[in-house]
């Protein structure tokens, strides 16, 4: 159901034309209906007005562990606060103050004015008092008469997890105090993002660059890389690609006020070194005519599937995509270990028997090459 600013719903029962007119009172002044202004109706416009102080800005600055776990932060605030001698009324004393004559207290004063069609009341905010109903005799001394002084506070902010690079939070009544006892404004907290040294975060995921030799992408290896809850060891399977991306489940940054939590990915790069020793060379020189050290290429469908040595039935776990950022990892029920998926679990979706067709297919352009 529609709710109305008020917080009531918008129901068609029990209202008449002057119900409906009212709602316009501040274009006929002080809350009264049309009726009463050409009629002079015993509703009683006007009333005391209530300050309100304005809304405060700030920055908090937050690193992704903070963000991905929550936190809560205590920020000294320099703003208007009420006044500690007066209690923020702005009066020396209780005796310091005189009811508006103009108004009689009311904060509001009515003027009738003569038209043809009868009489019409108006009704404004009294310009002796603002509003307020109330005059201060005698001030006091320290904020004269404002109620309000600058100042410190220590406000404690609780940041939820999840939250974002220029995302707005907001805490009601924590903003500047009001002249003389009105009503505080709010808190705006606006979050910013302190850039992390080797994670980079992508929406609800947090992606890792990791660079390993080629020696460890050709034997395989286990390293440890770095997540918002700590390191953890990934294991490297024997021939891995450049490119390969190892998925980490639930180890990203959770959405705000969910239980959901984003993934963390691991982008594997082969790093290759600008200079090698005589020794190195001569190794990589043998190397270099070994028929596992030349690539292979078959596409299937819209891949481009490398090979990087001689294919066989029992060696398709050699076989692996050169374009495939799909490549996900398993984690283990510790979540602290991963691996690659291979060429069979990738062409999972089509028959066996054109897998099997697919491999003999290379094998014999091995043999006739």
């Amino acid at each position: 159901n529609a709710q109305s600013p008020n917080g009531g719903g918008y129901g068609g029962g029990g209202m008449n034309m002057e119900d409906i007119f009212s709602q316009f009172g501040d274009i006929f002044g002080g809350g009264g209906s049309p009726f009463d202004s050409f009629f002079g109706g015993g509703r009683q416009g006007g009333g005391r007005r209530v300050a309100r102080g304005s809304n405060l800005r700030i920055k908090v600055r937050l690193t992704l562990e903070e963000i991905a776990n929550g936190s809560e932060k205590k920020i000294k605030v320099n703003k208007q606060i009420a006044c500690k001698t007066c209690d923020g009324t702005g009066a020396k004393d209780q005796g310091s103050f005189q009811t508006c004559k103009t108004c009689g207290g009311s904060g509001a004063v009515r003027r009738v004015t003569n038209t043809i069609l009868g009489q019409m009341q108006t009704t404004s905010t009294c310009p002796t008092c603002n509003g307020e109903g109330s005059i201060i005799t005698s001030k006091c001394t320290v904020c004269h008469g404002d109620g309000v002084v600058r100042g410190e506070e220590t406000i404690s902010i609780n940041i939820p997890a999840g939250v974002s690079e220029g995302m707005q939070l907001s805490m009601s009544g924590k903003g500047n105090a009001a002249p003389r006892g009105g009503m505080p404004g709010d808190l705006i907290i606006l979050v910013e993002e302190i850039p992390h040294e080797t994670l980079k975060r992508d929406g609800n995921n947090v992606i890792f660059d990791l660079h390993i030799s080629f020696v460890d992408a050709a034997l395989g290896t286990s390293v440890e890389v770095p997540t918002i809850d700590g390191k953890v060891k990934i294991k490297i399977d024997p021939g891995t690609q450049g490119g390969k991306i190892l998925r980490l489940k639930s180890k990203g940054v959770p959405e705000v006020n969910s239980y959901h939590r984003g993934d963390q990915l691991v982008h594997v790069n082969i790093w290759t070194p600008k200079a090698v020793s005589r020794e190195e060379r001569e190794i990589l020189e043998k190397l270099q005519g070994s028929p596992n050290f030349k690539p292979f290429c078959v596409r299937v469908f819209f891949n481009l599937f490398c090979i990087s040595s001689t294919p066989s039935l029992t060696g398709a776990t050699s076989v692996a995509p050169s374009i495939d950022r799909n490549a996900r990892s398993k984690s283990s029920k510790t979540g602290n270990r991963a691996t690659i998926r291979s060429f069979p679990s990738i062409l999972r979706a089509s028959s066996r028997s054109f897998t099997v067709r697919l491999l003999k297919l290379s094998n014999s352009a091995y043999k006739r090459k």
